[in-house]
């Protein structure tokens, strides 16, 4: 099942992090959910939840 991680306020940034944790070795989907609003799930499966969120930390704290 995949969960969402988070919620990306415009496409540059979803592809960023989806590029990003794609390096690290996670398998990473993003969906649009609001196109009015330009807003992107980032959504990885269940079982990579906690590594995920961890890279994903230190993703945008760099950023």
């Amino acid at each position: 099942m995949w969960t969402v991680i988070y919620i990306a306020p415009t496409a540059k940034i979803a592809d960023k992090i989806k590029q990003r944790l794609t390096e690290e070795g996670f398998l990473v989907q993003v969906r649009a959910i609001n196109m009015t609003k330009n807003q992107f799930e980032i959504v990885v499966p269940e079982g990579e939840l906690e590594e995920v969120q961890e890279v994903l930390n230190s993703i945008l704290h760099r950023s």
